[in-house]
C-alpha cells in the first residue's frame, strides 16, 4: 500500500462527508443561522463571548486534537494499518464528526450548557447528577494526568518549556487587539501568527532548564513545573475566556496546521510504500508487552481522530459558549473532527511504513514512544522537499508538546463548568431559592480551586496514574452517553434517530465491554484501578437504564400520538 494513495482518499472522503453528510445533519438538527446564540443572549465577557469563526475554528481544533490523533492511531497499529485506517475513515465520519456537530447543537439551544444539563430535560435532574459527576471525574483525571506529562516534556525538553511560555504570554496581546482594539482577526493574526514560529528558535537557543538554572534534580524540576502549571490552569480558568484561553488555542492551532500541511506535503512527495501487514489477526502481541484484541481494544485505544467523548465536554463546554452564529456549527462542530481525521491517517502512515520489528522497537518500554515516532517519521518524509531531519522532528514533537498544554487548561476550564452545573438548581426551581453555601460553591474561583486542588493529590500521590488506564473506556463510554442523549431529542423530535442510535449501541458494547475487561485483569492487583473502573461502569449503568427508560416511554408517546 502507498500511503499517498491513503491520504489523498482519505481527505478526498472526508471533504465529500462535510458537504453531505454533514449538510444533512445541518438540516435534520435545523441550523437557524438567524436565531441568536447563548454567546450573544447570555454575553458575559467572561464564559460567553461571540468570537468570530476563524478564532473559534482554531480554539476547539486545538482543543479536541492535542495529542491524542497522533498517539491512538499509532498504538493502535499493532493490529495492522487496515483496521486502524477502516475505524478513523469510517468512525470519524459516521460516529466522531457527528457526535461533536450534535453535542456542540444541543449545548447551543441549551444556553451553552453542558451535556449533563441537557440530560436533565429527557431524563431528569437525578440523570444530570449522574453525568456531571460522571464528566467532572474523567476531567479530573485527565487534568491531573496532562498536568504530568507536560511537566515530563519541560523537564526532558526544556526549549518546549520556554516556547510555550512565550506562547502563553503572546496570547492576551492578540485578546486584547482583537476583542478591546477592534484590530481585525488578519492584521492580528499577521502580527502575532509569525511570533509562534519565531519563539521556536528562541527556545532552542534559550531553554528553561531548571536542573541547570535552580542546580537541581530532574525530579525536583519535574515538582517545580507540576506547581506551576497548577497556578497557570488555576488563572487560565478563572480569567475571561479571551483573555488567554481562546487566543493561545487560536495561535497555537497554527503550528498543528503548519504540521499537517509539512506532513501532508513530505507524503505526496515520498509516496511512503507501507512495510507493515494490513492485519496481524483479531489479537495481536502489543508492543510494551501482552495480548490485545480488536474487539474492543481498537476502538477504545483510537478515540481522538475517530470518535472521543472528550470532544462533547469541549464542544458544549467552552465552544457553545462562543459561538458567533448557528450556521458555524457544521464547520466547528462537523468540519474539526474531520481534519482531525487527517492527522490521524498521517499518524498512522507514519509508523505503517515501518517494519514490525522497528515498531515494536519504537513503541517498547525503552522505546522513543508515540509522539517521537510520529514526529521522525514526519520528519523524514519531508526531507524529500528539503527540509533537514533534526528540524522537522524537532518542530513536530514541539507542536505536539505545545498542545498538551492546551489540553490541560481547557480540561480544566470544562471540570470548573461541570463542578458549577453541580450545584444548579432543579429546572423549574425558583430563582434565589439556593443558599449560600451552595453559592458559594457555585463560584468560579471555587470550582477551579477543588479541580485544581484534587489534581494536585493525585499527581503527588501517584494515584493518576494508578487510575488512568480507565481513562479510554470512560472516555468512550462518555461519547456513547452524549448519542444516548441526542438519540432522545431526535426521538421526541419525531427525526430521524437512526444516525445517533447506531453509533451509540456500537460505541457503548464496545466501551462496557473494556471497562470489564480491565476490571477482571485488575483485580486483585490494582484496587485503586478496579474501585475507579467500578465507580464509572455504575454510573454509566444507572445513567443508560434512566435514559433507555425515557427512550422507550418517547417512543411510545410518539406512536399514541400518531395512532391518535
Amino acid at each position: 500500500m502507498n500511503g499517498a494513495v491513503l491520504l489523498v482518499v482519505g481527505v478526498a472522503w472526508f471533504i465529500a462527508a462535510y458537504f453531505l453528510y454533514g449538510g444533512y445533519l445541518r438540516r435534520l438538527f435545523g441550523i437557524e443561522p438567524s436565531r441568536p446564540t447563548p454567546a450573544h443572549a447570555l454575553n458575559d465577557g467572561i464564559d460567553y463571548v461571540p468570537t468570530r469563526l476563524p478564532v473559534l475554528f482554531g480554539h476547539h481544533f486545538a482543543s479536541i486534537a492535542g495529542a491524542g490523533p497522533i498517539v491512538g492511531p499509532v498504538l493502535g497499529a499493532y493490529l495492522g494499518w487496515g483496521p486502524v485506517a477502516l475505524w478513523v475513515l469510517l468512525g470519524c465520519v459516521f460516529v466522531g464528526a457527528m457526535h461533536d456537530f450534535a453535542a456542540l447543537f444541543v449545548s447551543i439551544r441549551d444556553q451553552g450548557r453542558s451535556i449533563g444539563h441537557v440530560i436533565e430535560a429527557h431524563v431528569g435532574y437525578g440523570g444530570r447528577q449522574i453525568f456531571l459527576l460522571f464528566t467532572w471525574a474523567a476531567l479530573v483525571l485527565v487534568v491531573a494526568i496532562f498536568a504530568i506529562l507536560v511537566a515530563k516534556t519541560f523537564v526532558s525538553s526544556p526549549a518546549v518549556a520556554t516556547a510555550s511560555a512565550l506562547f502563553v504570554f503572546l496570547a492576551p496581546v492578540f485578546g486584547y487587539l482583537v476583542h478591546r482594539r477592534g484590530v481585525s482577526i488578519l492584521r492580528g493574526s499577521l502580527v502575532c501568527v509569525p511570533l509562534v514560529f519565531i519563539f521556536i528558535p528562541i527556545g532552542m537557543k534559550l531553554p528553561l532548564d531548571l536542573t541547570v538554572m535552580l542546580g537541581v534534580s530532574a525530579a525536583a524540576a519535574h515538582s517545580i513545573w507540576l506547581l506551576v502549571l497548577f497556578v497557570y490552569v488555576f488563572v487560565a480558568s478563572t480569567i475571561p475566556v479571551w483573555v488567554l484561553l481562546q487566543p493561545r488555542d487560536y495561535l497555537n492551532s497554527y503550528l498543528l496546521y503548519a504540521m499537517i500541511l509539512m506532513g501532508f506535503a513530505g507524503i505526496l512527495v515520498a509516496r511512503p510504500h507501507f512495510a507493515m501487514p494490513a492485519f496481524t489477526g483479531w489479537s495481536a502481541e502489543l508492543p510494551a508487552g501482552g495480548i490485545a484484541s480488536l474487539f474492543p481494544i481498537l476502538f477504545v485505544t483510537v478515540a481522538c481522530g475517530a470518535c472521543s467523548g472528550f470532544h462533547a465536554l469541549v464542544a458544549s463546554g467552552t465552544t457553545a459558549k462562543q459561538i458567533d452564529n448557528e450556521s458555524h456549527t457544521q464547520p466547528v462542530g462537523y468540519g474539526a473532527m474531520l481534519v482531525e481525521g487527517v492527522v490521524g491517517l498521517m499518524a498512522l502512515i507514519s509508523v505503517a511504513v515501518l517494519a514490525r520489528a522497528d515498531y515494536f522497537s519504537a513503541l517498547g518500554k525503552n522505546g522513543p514512544g508515540a509522539v517521537a515516532t510520529f514526529a521522525a517519521g514526519l520528519a523524514e518524509f519531508a526531507t524529500r522537499f528539503g527540509l533537514p531531519v533534526r528540524a522537522g522532528t524537532t518542530f513536530g514533537a514541539l507542536a505536539i508538546s505545545a498542545f498538551m498544554l492546551t489540553t490541560l487548561d481547557t480540561a480544566t476550564r470544562l471540570g470548573r463548568f461541570a463542578w458549577q452545573e453541580l450545584f444548579l438548581q432543579k429546572a423549574g426551581s425558583e430563582e434565589g431559592a439556593a443558599g449560600s453555601a451552595v453559592a458559594f460553591l457555585r463560584n468560579r474561583f471555587v470550582g477551579t480551586l477543588v479541580v485544581v486542588g484534587l489534581c494536585a493529590v493525585l499527581v503527588f500521590t501517584g494515584g493518576g496514574m494508578a487510575i488512568w488506564p480507565v481513562f479510554g473506556a470512560s472516555n468512550q463510554l462518555l461519547a456513547a452517553l452524549t448519542l444516548l442523549v441526542v438519540t432522545l431529542i431526535l426521538v421526541k423530535r419525531k427525526a430521524n434517530f437512526w444516525v445517533s442510535l447506531l453509533p451509540m449501541v456500537f460505541m457503548a458494547v464496545l466501551s462496557t465491554w473494556a471497562l470489564v475487561q480491565l476490571f477482571f485483569k485488575n483485580l486483585g492487583s490494582n484496587a485503586a484501578l478496579v474501585v475507579a473502573t467500578l465507580f464509572f461502569f455504575v454510573l454509566a449503568l444507572i445513567l443508560g437504564a434512566q435514559a433507555v427508560i425515557s427512550l422507550a416511554r418517547a417512543h411510545r408517546e410518539g406512536a399514541g400520538r400518531a395512532a391518535d
